[in-house]
């Protein structure tokens, strides 16, 4: 324990370090963090180049669960980002989603945005 001690209280001499010039990162408008979010970005890529899809066919493209589909599908409604028909195929229900304009438009927006700090970055 002692030699623990010892070991603990002599320093190693300090390395000379380079002072390194910052750059401060470009300015990149907020971007939608709503559409950000992984699920949410891809249910609204998915519908914006399909005029429609199902619950089914969106779970089938993510390749997720039943709540999350909802949960995201739901939260993007509540934006009126999309809408959402329900109605029945004989007795099975059938949910439909699709892009509203403004859907539409926010997604456009935060590509621009994204493409904007791609260019920056590598700029």
């Amino acid at each position: 324990m002692a030699r623990a001690a010892a070991s603990l209280k002599t320093k190693a001499p300090a390395e000379k370090v380079e002072k390194v010039e910052r750059v401060e990162a470009p300015h990149v408008p907020d971007f939608d963090r709503l559409i950000h979010e992984r699920t949410r970005l891809a249910i609204v890529s998915a519908l914006a180049v399909n005029p429609t899809l199902t619950f089914n066919e969106l779970k089938a493209i993510l390749k997720t669960t039943d709540g999350n589909v909802s949960v995201h599908t739901r939260k993007l409604e509540e934006a009126s980002y999309l809408t959402c028909k329900k109605s029945f195929e004989g007795r099975m229900p059938k949910t439909e989603y699709s892009l509203t304009a403004a859907g539409r438009k926010a997604l456009e927006k935060y590509l621009s945005h994204m493409e904007a700090l791609i260019r920056a970055t590598r700029g």
